[in-house]
C-alpha cells in the first residue's frame, strides 16, 4: 500500500529553514557571516531559521550562498512527478498509483 504524506506549506518552510541552517552550521558560518555573503540581513536569517518565514528572493539568495541553486532549478524542469500523483480523489482512495 502506498503511503501519502500530508504536508502543508508550513512544513515545507520549516524543512527549508532546517536544511539551510544545517548547511550554515556545517560550513561553520555565523548568521552575520552568511548575511555578508548573501546580502540577506542577519535578523531575517534568524527569523527564517526560527519560523521558516522568508521572501522567495531571500530564500534563493541564501540557497545560492549555501547550496547549488541548480538543484532548485532542476525541480522546475521535471514532469515525472505529474505522472505519479493522483488526479482525483477516487485514485487516492483506490490507491491507483
Amino acid at each position: 500500500m502506498t503511503r501519502f504524506l500530508l504536508i502543508d506549506d508550513t512544513d515545507v518552510q520549516k524543512a527549508f529553514a532546517a536544511h539551510l541552517r544545517g548547511l550554515r552550521e556545517r560550513a561553520k558560518l555565523s548568521r552575520d557571516a552568511l548575511a555578508a555573503r548573501s546580502s540577506v540581513p542577519t535578523s531575517t536569517i534568524k527569523k527564517f531559521e526560527l519560523t521558516g518565514q522568508i521572501s522567495f528572493r531571500q530564500l534563493l539568495l541564501l540557497w545560492q550562498s549555501l547550496d547549488d541553486l541548480q538543484r532548485l532549478y532542476a525541480l522546475t524542469q521535471s514532469t515525472a512527478i505529474d505522472s505519479v500523483m493522483p488526479t482525483t480523489i477516487d485514485e487516492v482512495l483506490k490507491d491507483e498509483l
